[in-house]
């Protein structure tokens, strides 16, 4: 058994369609907002999330700086993910994004997976508009860190919010890094996920699809504080 989906999302951002283009077509761009790294080379994309290599996408439409579009080959059992993105210049150099992931997913856990996958799809858009909104046309280093399994969500994610004020928000300002020296606002949160934005870094936690916690961050070019080992930080949390 399985499942079709489709989850279409949209919003408008402060940056032109070229730099949009840029943000969604590139290896760096798509670096700065996504998961782990990327290279787009001879119409394909291919991308680490930590050292596991995610399908292969082949791009499917590129009509810059209007539509951009790309997908997964089919596996045996019907999988696969697919990617639209629509671009319209508004005034005042704005630009409104859509984005469409559509695909099919197999197995009687759909369901479960569905979720999860809404739930990240949902926070790397917000990225993408995080990045376009104050990072556009900087490229970032990604920093991916895995934390040991989690047994219990519900008590990693009191654990972790703690370390922001307890019930961080939307709009909150909190502190993160060593000794809680750098300070950041909450620009995302979701039963899943919880993104800060520093003046140097997008810092993102992810639950692990049946895994870890993952500190997902993206640090910009520029300097972004100290780095800590997040992997060390992770597992002093949910040990």
């Amino acid at each position: 058994m399985g499942h079709e989906f489709e989850l279409p999302q949209e919003a408008v951002v402060g940056a032109t369609p070229e730099e949009v283009w840029a943000a969604i077509t590139t290896g760096p761009g798509i670096d700065s907002w996504f998961m782990g790294r990327t290279e787009v080379a001879g119409g394909v994309i291919r991308t680490l999330f930590g050292d596991a290599a995610m399908p292969d996408s082949t791009v499917t439409a590129a009509d810059p700086p209007r539509r951009f579009a790309h997908a997964s080959d089919k596996t045996d059992d019907g999988r696969f993910v697919a990617y639209e993105f629509l671009i319209e210049g508004r005034d005042r150099g704005s630009t409104q994004i859509r984005l469409v992931t559509s695909g099919f997913l197999p197995g009687d856990d759909w369901q479960d997976e569905f979720e999860a996958m809404s739930e990240g799809l949902t926070m790397y858009f917000a990225t993408l508009v995080e990045y376009l909104d104050h990072f556009a046309g900087r490229a970032a280093t990604p920093l991916t860190e895995f934390g040991p399994p989690v047994r219990d969500w519900p008590r990693a994610w009191e654990i972790l919010y703690a370390e922001f004020g307890g019930d961080p928000r939307p709009g909150d300002r909190v502190r993160i890094g060593p000794g809680r020296s750098i300070e950041g606002v909450v620009y995302f949160r979701n039963s899943q996920t919880l993104g800060i934005r520093t003046p140097d870094a997008l810092y993102r936690f992810i639950q692990g699809f049946h895994g870890p916690m993952i500190a997902a961050h993206l640090l910009f070019e520029d300097g972004a504080g100290p780095r800590p080992s997040w992997r060390a930080r992770l597992a002093d949390l949910y040990d």
